[in-house]
């Protein structure tokens, strides 16, 4: 088990180790009496000392005024009859989801390391073959099925080189594969900067198609749904969905579309990934811990 794995667990544990303990020195959680919290809210009482407050006939020490002790009698009714029980609630529901990510996380844990120690694959489940006429030599491109790829971006500029240039460098026959590029960007310069990119890839024989939209309706996902109307999009068998910010290994669709091509029920295959330089950012690498986990074969 990696690293990361063990790091996520930990820190969901302490989160909620750090809440149930905030609870308890507080206060605000009494496990003696957990329903219970301060006195009883008179609401009849609160609202003819109010009454009596504004006409003037409310009992206090000042003429005609209001005491500090009849404020501070005032606000330990409304904290101990109003706040506290709402506080209470809100905390016992964050100690019960801070149970549920620990149990999550946990589970992800436990599974990753099943996977490991007796060496899963897919494979074993699906039924898995290269692809007949595997050997570019031989020239047999009928044998691949037509492959769009759509990568939805919005003012990517960090990412949009990588992610178009590695959809673009995939080990695909060219004329069986369509790189689809949505780019609902608002920044014009970014805009022009993916389309001048798109050309570029074009220019060197790559069958790419850069779509943009007037609105941005779904955001990501309706670009995704609009990018399938489109004639070319139509006659393609299979879709690889990357966001912005993938960088797919070359031979990808080689390693997941026989799955397709092989088991007819197979409706969808998500890949593993990971992350680059997540050891330097702490958030990655949690991140990491509790999505790094085999993906398997969905079943229609």
């Amino acid at each position: 088990m990696e690293g990361g794995e063990i790091g996520g667990a930990l820190l969901f544990v302490l989160a909620a180790a750090a809440a149930l303990a905030t609870a308890v020195s507080t206060g605000a959680v009494d496990f003696s009496r957990p329903l219970t919290v301060g006195g009883r809210l008179d609401f009849q009482d609160t609202i003819s000392w109010f009454i009596g407050v504004f006409d003037g006939s409310s009992s206090s020490e000042s003429a005609g005024g209001v005491s500090l002790a009849d404020v501070y009698e005032l606000w330990v009714r409304v904290r101990g009859g109003v706040i506290a029980p709402v506080l209470q609630v809100a905390v016992w529901a964050c100690m019960v989801m801070s149970v549920m990510l620990v149990v999550e996380a946990m589970y992800n844990c436990l599974v990753s390391l099943g996977v490991k120690v007796i060496g899963w694959r897919p494979e074993w489940r699906f039924k898995w073959e290269p692809i007949a006429g595997d050997d570019e030599e031989k020239g047999t491109d009928a044998h691949y099925p037509m492959v769009l790829v759509q990568i939805p971006m919005y003012n990517e500029l960090e990412v949009y080189k990588l992610s178009i240039g590695a959809a673009c460098e995939l080990e695909w026959p060219k004329d069986r594969i369509i790189v689809q590029v949505l780019d609902d960007s608002t920044d014009p310069y970014i805009k022009n900067l993916v389309e001048l990119e798109c050309e570029d890839w074009a220019s060197k024989g790559m069958n790419i198609k850069y779509t943009t939209r007037s609105g941005r309706k779904g955001f990501k996902a309706g670009a995704l749904k609009k990018g399938m109307e489109y004639d070319y999009a139509k006659q393609c068998e299979y879709v690889a969905i990357f966001d912005a910010d993938f960088q797919p290994e070359q031979d990808f669709l080689l390693r997941t579309v026989p799955f397709f091509m092989h088991n007819p029920k197979v409706a969808l295959v998500q890949a593993r990934w990971t992350f680059e330089f997540c050891s330097e950012c702490h958030s990655k690498l949690v991140d990491k811990g509790t999505k790094d986990v085999l993906r398997l074969p969905l079943q229609s």
